[in-house]
């Protein structure tokens, strides 16, 4: 962290709310210098087995979270980066937050989470859905079906397939699912925008979470007739989502007194609209401009590239107009898990002697390309872009008696750099041009996936020069919205920052790859695009054993009791 600075300086904060933690940044708005952090964990994390305080089992696929751990990080993580940070709170002029996405929860008209109505405390339709809940993977498929059944006209601005974590597939499967606590929830918000709405009282939308998950093109969103198509009681569905639409870097209102108290700023300070991880991380690392893509590398991965002109790309995220920045058609594209599958491996495979990233990577690097003889499909969290099927699963082809873990683990490694090398061939196809890639993210301190990842898309990689990438790009933001910088790109040429192609493709292990990237390419299209659903089946099968099991238990259960 660097020094506090001289007299007069101002300061903003970011908070980038993640999947098992939120943190706050305080950043200098001169020159985007950071001066503090802290981090607070979600005291219930990721809600995947059964709702906390003894609450009902869930499905398989479902994955909750709970709304006041986003509240404890702005009472902790807050006051605690400023106290770290050295400065007073009183020369705080904004705060700007992100979140993964699409992350949502039902709530009343004031903004109260269902799932904090007594009533409906044990009803786990009434929590929020984290971006990685894939239950509602069947309600996409049909959105996905009839939408092509009767030609509608934005299915194509999402590659031709919507998904299962996205709004309306929520949505549906909560009307399905739930009708009660569907018909209780006036409102259906991202997590953004909530958590906004929390600290300014206000409810806005923002243009980046309702284009990208929220199907909104042309600022409509899907009509009435189709939603009733799919449903006859999903047709008010819109209203539940309809909310004041505000372009990134926008002020969304002032943080009231309640924030203030919770978070220790000074009432009445800007707050920037919501924004999510990945494409606020745009700004800070100084990639607005159309070719460079952003690939923010953890969990999961998130992809976007600004162009000059709306494209249909296969099976990407989307594309919107300001989506990313104004005055851009942003594009997005991505891949629901990198760094868990790494974790996987590591936690659950790997022997005891080598169970871990730092001596696998030493391992694996020693090996030649291809010398392992293997190649991984990178599915174990389903897929996202191209195919956009989360009920897909991974696969290794080659595995030998001989085969050591630092083979798989190479593999793995490599199997994720195809997959962004798939999406980045799907932009080029439809006339989105890729010229470099900027990484940001916990994975960046691996050289050796650095490396590959340059390889495998034969292009330089720069990497972000924080480690805060999403809190950074979200404290840019606010520095636009408290007025200190004009727009987004003058904020991000002087707040954000950059290694320049600090890895660089090796024409030998290019041409390596191409050959390994050859079967990959073979393996994707087979067991993803319909000549061998294996794997579909498999999920059948385990979520039929799955359900019988929690019925047997709950049999048992009931006898006991």
């Amino acid at each position: 962290m660097s020094g506090v600075g001289e007299v007069g300086d101002r300061y903003v904060v970011g908070v980038d709310y993640g999947t098992l933690s939120g943190r706050a940044l305080v950043v200098r708005v001169r020159d985007g210098a950071e001066l503090g952090t802290a981090v607070h964990e979600y005291r219930n994390a990721v809600i995947e087995s059964a709702l906390p305080d003894g609450g009902p089992s869930l499905p398989p696929d479902w994955a909750l979270q709970d709304p006041q751990d986003y509240r404890d990080v702005l009472r902790h993580a807050v006051p605690a980066a400023v106290a770290a940070a050295g400065v007073d709170p009183r020369d705080v002029v904004g705060i700007g937050i992100d979140f993964t996405a699409c992350t949502i929860l039902p709530t009343l008209a004031d903004g109260t989470p269902l799932c904090e109505v007594p009533e409906l405390r044990q009803r786990p339709h009434a929590w929020v859905k984290l971006w990685k809940h894939h239950a509602a993977q069947p309600h996409a498929d049909r959105i996905n079906a009839l939408a092509h059944e009767r030609g509608e006209p934005w299915i194509g601005r999402y590659g031709g397939k919507i998904s299962a974590e996205w709004q309306f597939a929520k949505g549906l499967q909560l009307l399905e699912e739930d009708p009660e606590v569907y018909q209780r929830a006036d409102r259906f918000i991202e997590a953004a925008d909530w958590i906004v709405w929390q600290l300014c009282g206000v409810e806005t939308r923002n243009v980046c979470t309702a284009g990208y998950k929220g199907i909104m093109q042309d600022g409509k969103y899907p009509s009435t007739d189709y939603l009733t198509a799919l449903n006859p009681d999903f047709g008010d569905f819109v209203t539940k989502l309809d909310g004041p639409l505000l372009p990134l870097a926008d002020k969304a209102g002032e943080l009231t007194a309640q924030a203030a108290a919770w978070t220790g700023l000074p009432q009445g300070i800007a707050v920037a609209v919501g924004n999510v991880d990945a494409h606020v991380t745009a700004a800070s690392a100084q990639a607005l401009a159309p070719g460079r893509l952003v690939a923010i590398m953890g969990t999961s991965t998130c992809h976007v590239v600004n162009g000059a002109q709306p494209a249909e790309v296969a099976g990407m995220c989307g594309v919107v107009e300001g989506g990313i920045s104004a005055g851009a058609w942003g594009y997005e594209a991505g891949q629901s898990g990198v760094g868990d599958i790494f974790g996987w491996f590591v936690k659950h495979a790997a022997p005891a002697e080598v169970a871990s990233h730092e001596r696998l990577t030493e391992l694996a690097a020693a090996q030649p390309v291809g010398a392992h003889g293997l190649v991984a499909l990178d599915w174990w969290n389903g897929n996202r872009s191209l195919l956009v099927n989360h009920d897909l699963s991974g696969m290794i082809v080659g595995l030998t008696l001989a085969t050591r873990p630092e083979d798989v683990y190479r593999a793995l490694l490599e199997a994720t750099a195809y997959g962004t090398r798939m999406i980045i061939e799907a932009f080029v196809e439809a006339g989105v041009p890729v010229n470099d890639l900027v990484i940001a993210g916990g994975l960046t301190s691996n050289k050796l996936l650095m490396q590959i990842y340059a390889d495998v898309t034969n292009r330089p990689l720069s990497i972000i020069g924080s480690a805060q990438g999403p809190a950074l790009g979200s404290a840019i933001h606010a520095a636009v919205a408290a007025g200190e910088y004009s727009s987004i790109h003058e904020a991000s040429q002087a707040m954000g920052r950059i290694s320049e192609a600090v890895y660089r493709p090796d024409p030998d292990r290019v041409r390596a790859y191409d050959a390994l990237y050859a079967e990959y390419r073979t393996l994707h299209d087979h067991f993803g695009r319909g000549a061998n659903d294996v794997m579909l089946r498999l999920r059948a099968i385990r979520n039929a054993a799955a359900g019988s099991a929690a019925s047997t238990n709950e049999t048992a259960l009931e006898e006991v009791a």
